[in-house]
């Protein structure tokens, strides 16, 4: 998809062109990686998404809107989780959100992100564990 100056994007658009340049991991194979040790599930929802639904077991939760500044190792909200050696592979409900936060984390230095298509939904549809996250008071 080409993008020329002044043109304007819908999100279903700005998700496709995200699509068209980043890895797309299908729900069943993303199950399959929840055994591996240089993978980091990263869950993009937010807290009352997570506590409603689970979440992916042992995923870090970051919310969409921290993203860039979390990864960012100079900014004062960095977290060193992202200074790992290892694949992110991001989620959101859908994948529209994690598609456009793995173009971001890509263009930001993770070479290894991911996304899982179809997000969480697709991930329970497929099988997937999932872990109860408890309410915070």
């Amino acid at each position: 998809m080409t993008i020329r100056e002044g043109d304007r994007m819908t999100s279903r658009e700005l998700v496709a062109a995200a699509e068209d340049e980043i890895e797309t991991v299908p729900a069943a194979e993303a199950v399959a990686l929840t055994s591996a040790e240089d993978v980091v599930f990263v869950d993009l929802r937010d807290r009352r998404e997570l506590e409603r639904e689970g979440r992916v077991p042992g995923a870090f939760h970051c919310p969409r809107g921290m993203l860039e500044f979390w990864i960012d190792p100079d900014s004062p909200y960095h977290r060193d989780i992202f200074d790992r050696d290892a694949r992110f592979v991001f989620y959101c409900a859908s994948g529209w959100r994690s598609a456009l936060a793995t173009q971001v984390a890509g263009r930001m230095g993770l070479a290894r992100a991911a996304h899982v298509g179809g997000g969480f939904t697709a991930w329970r549809e497929a099988g997937g564990p999932v872990e109860p996250v408890a309410p915070t008071g």
